[in-house]
């Protein structure tokens, strides 16, 4: 994995703006609705080019195929495991938020908000709504899926400048979270089966050469979540995931992988975030060189001091979020240079690669600032690590 040696080098967190085209067509394929599916991953193939070549036109650095591929982040590995599907029932896993109790009035308002935005397609959903269950044996199914993510990003990268590459999973806790275990004696085997089974897709992605990058929000999110918790109780609660984690990347390459935590998409008020502070440590201990954390919404930009306490191994890197996905304004590249800056003198400018809090057009439901804001926000970012890159340059 490169590291900002001569300049602070640039990446996201993955999801990058889909095309309406091709937000439509991904959305009949997840609600099961009749499509071509030649036309289908023709426009994938394509999406996935344009994205690429989008990404290096701005001056990034470490690309990704946007996941393009996927309706979101998460809802795609229904299709690549056995054992998971949905069903006619209320959703289980969506219980109230502390936020949520705490701003009753502005979830609620958010909620209708939303649901007008984005029309059609939520009102369907509210019709019908989808429980997520394991209701059978986990297995990994969906090498054919994962065979064409790689070989699309592999050709979209042709003749395109770039410092890396990498590819998003999905972790093992997240899936546990959102398909209801209804199969395994115990959360322990279920969560067991469910990191056996990513490890082939972990794996192919390691194999094929790119950087593989894990997303596991859970580990931030669970303490909102689970409103009678203590931080203690959350601390076990990750501890037991991150050996999960760590098991599903067994024999991988530690410089191969990034870890990718955060709040999700989730534009609201937000007083209940788990602090940095309280995980920082568990966080560490997944087998990865690479960190991306939340680091420029008002909620966490303060969390760079955290470093001063916590020391950040020599083999490994921080991707601080500098410039955020839930923040409509687009922030000033002076202002992406003082956040480079503050990480670069606590861990070292060789070890800050500057990104972002969270994806961009995760779900195209309405729920993510403008693309036309999100692709500003990029190069924001990009002229921040200029201007940061030449400044820390005159420090030496």
């Amino acid at each position: 994995m490169k590291r900002s040696d001569s300049r602070i080098i640039t990446t996201h967190t993955g999801s990058l703006p889909r095309p309406p085209d091709l937000v439509t067509l991904l959305n009949k394929k997840e609600m099961g609705e009749a499509h071509d599916r030649g036309a289908f991953d023709a426009r994938i193939a394509r999406a996935i080019s344009e994205v690429v070549r989008a990404q290096a036109d701005a001056g990034i650095d470490v690309v990704d195929d946007g996941e393009h591929s996927k309706v979101n982040w998460m809802a795609y590995a229904r299709e690549r495991l056995s054992g998971l599907e949905e069903i006619d029932a209320p959703v289980s896993f969506r219980g109230v938020t502390r936020d949520a109790a705490a701003f009753a009035g502005a979830y609620e308002d958010m909620k209708v908000m939303l649901a007008a935005r984005s029309g059609a397609l939520v009102a369907k959903r509210t019709v019908r709504p989808k429980a997520r269950i394991c209701s059978g044996p986990i297995k990994y199914i969906g090498h054919d899926d994962v065979r064409a993510d790689i070989d699309n990003l592999k050709k979209a990268l042709k003749g395109v400048k770039t410092e890396e590459a990498f590819v998003t999973a999905i972790s093992p806790s997240n899936l546990e979270l959102y398909y209801e275990n209804r199969y395994y004696a115990s959360d322990e085997e279920y969560l067991a089966a469910l990191a056996d089974a990513m490890h082939e897709e972990y794996k192919a992605i390691a194999d094929a050469g790119f950087l593989l990058q894990i997303d596991d929000p859970r580990m931030a999110t669970h303490y909102n979540r689970a409103r009678d918790a203590s931080i203690e109780d959350c601390r076990k609660f990750i501890a037991l995931r991150v050996e999960a984690v760590n098991h599903a990347l067994r024999g991988i390459p530690q410089d191969r992988v990034r870890f990718h935590t955060c709040y999700s998409v989730n534009i609201a008020p937000r007083v209940h975030d788990f602090e940095l502070k309280h995980f920082a440590d568990l966080m560490l201990k997944i087998n990865a060189c690479a960190y991306l954390i939340e680091g420029a919404n008002p909620r966490h930009e303060h969390e760079w001091q955290v470093w001063q306490d916590v020391k950040l191994p020599d083999d490994k890197i921080l991707v601080p979020g500098v410039v955020s996905h839930c923040v409509h304004l687009v922030e000033h590249p002076e202002l992406v240079a003082q956040r480079i800056e503050r990480y670069a003198g606590v861990v070292g400018r060789e070890r800050v690669i500057a990104g972002t809090d969270c994806g961009f057009g995760t779900s195209g439901a309405g729920d993510e600032v403008h693309p036309d804001v999100a692709w500003a926000k990029l190069r924001a970012m990009v002229e921040g690590a200029r201007i940061a890159s030449k400044r820390l340059r005159g420090r030496n």
